[in-house]
């Protein structure tokens, strides 16, 4: 049987593969977990596509979806991509005012809401947008009351539009297959850590093909396996590697109700899969750390005891060398004190995590993996669809992203930057073929912006090339190693490391306050908020030896010369995180100017 060549093909090929399961999609209702079956998830888009078409919407145009993840982002994606429309995803975190820049550059003519709230944005800039012709409500209870500066439509009416014009549309299906491989999909807009997001234009080629790759290199996922979707589905790795590939290889998909309920629903749902960005393995990883804290004396000798002796057993697994009789035992009692504690808290069953986004410091994928929970890292971008490269149960090296997919090329630069070609990569920037040029040379090569080095066909990526730091005595300092090295503090909860052409680096470090204050209840000390304890001799004489410990092989005049504690981490709010959890370091130097002048100045 020949591979999909197009979504519409992969979509319509996995719903016929497992017609008869049980579920395909899995979302809370009242507190309840309820299945979406493979014959309703066709039947529902099905219907809405029908019904977009009916409201005037045509092959080509652009179609929003501003929505939390649930059933119904899934199924306005795939009602879209049958219908050859192009949707536009939105974090459904983003003010009015970047929403409607999304909106007006990319011409939608329709939006997908999920809640009042998300309508009540779009209300704030209807009037402004005049090509957006429809807005169409997920929840019935939030349509009808003019907050979009008109009538929205309700997501069960529009489905009920199309599944009464059905006869009309007999070909629904060979239209929807009729797709071919090079026509747009989707429109996907950066998420912008330097100036305004670009629009990138993926096609149905360039995700199908990653899809495939990407399962590729994970042959063991299967229809026995099950996901818990934690990514926004707005965001591309979510996307082609939670949402298209999930379905393709018949794994149910399980939608987390929120970022906060992640732990509760880890171990409601009991995946055997899961894909996340950094910080949420950062934040298992802390609260390990926070529990091995709190305890006795003697529980943190044996949870050090464990941690070194599963070091030393994941050495020996990964070189392929046999275990030490002592150590083997070793193993056993580390893990019964331990690690099954972990596998536990997530659910006891989850055998892959993928890691994707930005760099996850090797020590804490070390520990995932002395737990039995194997962390592989991957590198990909959004304008790559995105996977580039991806370590493997059959291939793996920690502190590499692994060797590239099959059908993508990869080569280094003379500079060090990483270049890749192949089907993957992007049709180019929407409106801005000036970018496009500049990403894209003659030969087909994308410029990723990242550094690295191929070492043995492993991908290492050592820092984002803008994000390369020059001091004023003229030598390069990659910032997000130094950073990674940090927080594997359990003091540390997050960490930026500045210095751009000055005379040498600084970091700005937010604590982790619930541990730092027990730490100072500890030696006694007080004060009557967080920053006053932050500014306390003994607080700063302690962060400065907490941090300075992670450090490992650095140059002189890479390591930071002094430290800047914040008593609140970085946010989406304040603009000092991107909707994938992002440092925006030139918002977390403009916002913290004054602080940082009088660093260098004392």
């Amino acid at each position: 049987m020949a591979e999909p060549r197009t979504l519409t093909e992969l979509f319509f090929g996995a719903i016929d593969a497992n017609r008869g399961r049980p579920a395909a999609l899995r979302h809370k209702v009242n507190g309840r977990w309820v299945d979406v079956s493979h014959a309703e998830l066709l039947e529902r888009v099905q219907d809405v596509s029908i019904g977009l078409w009916e409201q005037g919407i045509a092959r080509g145009d652009r179609v929003a979806i501003l929505s939390e993840n649930r059933p119904e982002w899934a199924i306005a994606d795939y009602a879209c991509l049958a219908l050859g429309a192009a949707d536009v995803p939105i974090y459904p975190t983003l003010p009015p005012k970047q929403i409607e820049h999304l909106l007006h550059d990319s011409g939608a003519v329709a939006v997908f809401v999920s809640t009042a709230g998300q309508l009540a944005k779009v209300g704030e800039i209807r009037a402004r947008l005049p090509a957006l012709r429809a807005v169409i409500a997920f929840d019935g209870n939030a349509a009808g009351d003019g907050a979009a500066g008109g009538e929205a439509v309700r997501f069960a009416a529009l489905a009920a539009q199309g599944r009464a014009a059905r006869e009309r549309h007999a070909a629904w299906r060979d239209d929807a297959l009729a797709i071919r491989p090079d026509d747009l999909a989707t429109l996907i807009y950066t998420s912008g850590t330097t100036g305004d997001p670009k629009g990138v234009m993926l096609t149905h080629g360039n995700i199908a093909t990653n899809v495939l790759a990407a399962l590729a290199a994970h042959r063991s996922i299967s229809a026995e396996d099950e996901c818990l979707s934690v990514l926004p589905l707005s965001h591309i790795f979510e996307r082609t590697v939670g949402h298209y590939s999930m379905l393709h290889a018949g794994v149910v998909i399980n939608y987390a109700t929120s970022a906060e309920s992640v732990g509760a629903e880890l171990i409601e749902v009991r995946p055997t899969l899961l894909a996340a960005v950094p910080r949420l393995y950062e934040k298992i990883f802390q609260r390990v750390l926070d529990g091995a804290a709190s305890g006795s004396a003697l529980t943190r000798f044996v949870f050090r005891w464990a941690r070194l002796t599963g070091e030393m057993v994941v050495d020996h697994t990964l070189a392929g060398r046999p275990l030490p009789p002592a150590l083997a035992i070793q193993q056993r009692l580390a893990d019964r004190l331990v690690f099954a504690k972990l596998r536990e808290r997530t659910g006891g069953r989850l055998r892959i995590l993928i890691s994707g986004g930005a760099p996850l410091e090797p020590g804490i994928i070390k520990f995932f993996h002395a737990a039995g929970l194997p962390i592989l890292e991957g590198y990909g971008l959004t304008e790559t669809s995105p996977v580039i490269a991806v370590n493997s149960l059959d291939q793996i090296r920690i502190g590499t992203v692994g060797p590239a997919l099959r059908g993508v090329e990869v080569r280094i630069a003379d500079d060090g930057e990483i270049l890749t070609r192949g089907p993957h990569v992007m049709r180019g920037y929407y409106n801005d073929p000036g970018a496009t040029g500049a990403a894209i040379d003659g030969d087909g090569w994308f410029h990723t912006g990242d550094i690295g080095v191929l070492d043995g066909g492993f991908l290492r990526i050592t820092d984002r090339k803008k994000d390369l730091i020059v001091t004023a005595g003229g030598k390069n300092i990659a910032p997000q190693p130094i950073e990674a090295m940090a927080k594997t503090s359990p003091l540390v909860a997050n960490a930026v490391l500045l210095g751009d052409r000055r005379k040498f680096p600084v970091m700005l470090v937010v604590p982790h306050m619930a541990q730092l204050k027990v730490w100072a209840a500890r030696e006694g000390l007080t004060a009557p908020d967080d920053a006053t304890l932050l500014a306390l001799p003994a607080v700063v004489e302690r962060m400065n030896r907490e941090v300075r410990a992670t450090f490992r092989d650095l140059a002189p005049f890479e390591t930071p010369k002094k430290l800047l504690l914040l008593p609140a981490d970085f946010t989406i709010e304040s603009g000092e995180l991107t909707p994938t959890l992002k440092v925006k370091r030139r918002v977390v130097e403009r916002n913290h100017a004054a602080a940082i002048e009088a660093l260098y100045r004392a």
